[in-house]
């Protein structure tokens, strides 16, 4: 048989001193010649020169197989290889950053102790045990919907004029802005965490009611368009004619059971007939409310132990105006910040809206889309929070089309309003108004057209993490210090 020195040369000889058509030879010559192919060696020769290489030379020994070990290829890292599988680099970089974050945190630990303190989170909410202004804030906000309600129940039977009926809900809904933010500045017993809840409940009703005034309204005009043009034959029919009769047509859907139905549904759009999931799964959700109560707790924690150490460190560099050294405490807020941001992204948009969605066997659970893969400015707003993002489009943005807007200043609009409710969320508990959430908000726009016009593909994905993971804590910290400055130093200086 001779030495097997060679690459694979006895195989290559004993499969060439073997006729294929030996009785029982022909499928171990096949197995072999198929073994060395799949190992990356070049196809046999052909059988016309058996013994002859590619140069016309004897070939080693009698065998099919030349001795040629390469070929032409490319690195794999190089884009014309057509290579894609990075996972295990993936995994590396997910390694890299729980070991560097491990590692921030237990230096923090060294340097600061244990700093999670439950109780001094009751005292975010409450300056005194027995007056609960927020709460009572949130109570009073019933009267504000019931009101929109009896406005639309004598819409619909026309006991009120639509100019009548258009100016009492300007007035509800002012009211529910102007409300909640006079009793904010002038009430001291509320806590600023107490003013933003107390805030975002009367903004979500606000946007909700706006909703529930609109589509009544459409339903109207529909009914009005509908009886013009009705014939005998058709008079007996609804607003939405042709409808099923498990659905509810205007004005059958003026019920306060539809009304508080919509109020607390995960959604800020109001439809007559929402698309509704057959059973509650209890499974399904006894896992949201153990993310929602984990999650929670985890996310206080992170806040006391992480980010109130930072901030405090900050004050003094701001004071100084040291830019290096406010720069590094920027850098350094960054980890933190973003990360209790994709903690409330998950708890609050998957936990807490499928909990509630659940809970109301509400069906349409688009709460989020895959903003991770936005490589635009403009793709990580349409996507990220879907119930707004379908709220100014169907109220909003559409609306303005059909009055003659352009795109961009719709688009515009759009900013302005979201600018204006992130500084009312932010401005009026803090009691100051110093416009940072305005023009961060606003400087969108600008920053949208870069990103579009110099960075495409995973460069434009970057840059919208890098705006996400940097922006945040520029207008947390611009916001800390003109409060530490206002509430801390101020007084101490007048003394």
């Amino acid at each position: 048989m001779g030495d097997r020195g060679g690459a694979g040369g006895s195989r290559r000889r004993r499969t060439g001193s073997r006729p294929s058509s030996q009785g029982g030879g022909g499928p171990a010559v096949a197995e072999e010649e198929a073994r060395d192919v799949g190992a990356g060696g070049d196809p046999p020769a052909p059988a016309t020169a058996p013994d002859k290489d590619e140069d016309g030379d004897s070939a080693v020994g009698s065998g099919h197989w030349d001795l040629r070990c390469h070929r032409l290829q490319d690195s794999l890292f190089s884009s014309d290889s057509g290579f894609s599988n990075y996972r295990g680099i993936l995994n590396w970089c997910v390694v890299m950053l729980i070991l560097s974050n491990a590692r921030l945190f237990l230096e923090n630990l060294i340097k600061y102790g244990i700093l999670v303190d439950p109780i001094q989170v009751v005292s975010l909410f409450l300056k005194d045990p027995y007056s609960w202004p927020a709460l009572c804030l949130v109570i009073v906000a019933n009267v504000f919907a019931v009101a929109a309600f009896q406005v639309e129940k004598r819409l619909a039977v026309g006991a009120l004029t639509e100019q009548a009926g258009f100016l009492l809900h300007v007035v509800n809904l002012a009211t529910i802005l102007c409300f909640p933010a006079a009793v904010a500045l002038l009430l001291e017993s509320i806590t600023p965490v107490g003013s933003v809840l107390a805030l975002m409940v009367y903004t979500i009703l606000f946007l909700k009611l706006f909703s529930y005034r609109d589509v009544n309204l459409w339903c109207r005009e529909r009914r009005a368009k509908a009886k013009a043009k009705a014939t005998s034959a058709s008079a007996g029919k609804k607003a939405n004619g042709g409808a099923a009769p498990s659905t509810v047509s205007y004005p059958d859907n003026l019920t306060y059971r539809d009304l508080y139905y919509f109020l607390l549904a995960p959604t800020l759009c109001y439809e007559l007939n929402f698309p509704r999931s057959p059973r509650i799964r209890k499974r399904f959700l006894l896992r949201r409310l153990l993310e929602m109560l984990f999650l929670t707790q985890l996310q206080v924690g992170l806040i006391q132990q992480w980010m109130v150490p930072t901030i405090q460190n900050s004050m003094k560099p701001f004071k100084d105006m040291d830019y290096s050294r406010i720069i590094e405490r920027l850098l350094k807020l960054a980890v933190p910040n973003h990360l209790i941001w994709l903690i409330f992204f998950y708890w609050f948009f998957h936990s807490c809206m499928n909990a509630v969605a659940e809970l109301m066997q509400f069906g349409d659970r688009e709460f989020y889309r895959d903003w991770w893969n936005s490589e635009s400015v403009t793709y990580f707003w349409q996507n990220w929070n879907i119930p707004v993002h379908k709220w100014c489009l169907r109220h909003f943005y559409k609306p303005m089309l059909r009055r003659g807007s352009s795109k961009w200043v719709a688009r515009m609009g759009v900013f302005f309003a979201s600018a204006f409710f992130h500084e009312y969320l932010v401005s009026i508990p803090l009691h100051m108004f110093r416009l940072w959430a305005f023009t961060g908000m606003m400087a969108q726009l600008p920053l949208a057209w870069i990103v579009s016009r110099f960075f495409q593909g995973n460069y434009g994905n970057a840059a919208v993490w890098l705006t996400l993971i940097i922006g945040q804590p520029v207008a947390v910290l611009m916001y800390v210090h003109d409060y530490y400055v206002l509430n801390y130093e101020a007084p101490v200086a007048g003394a």
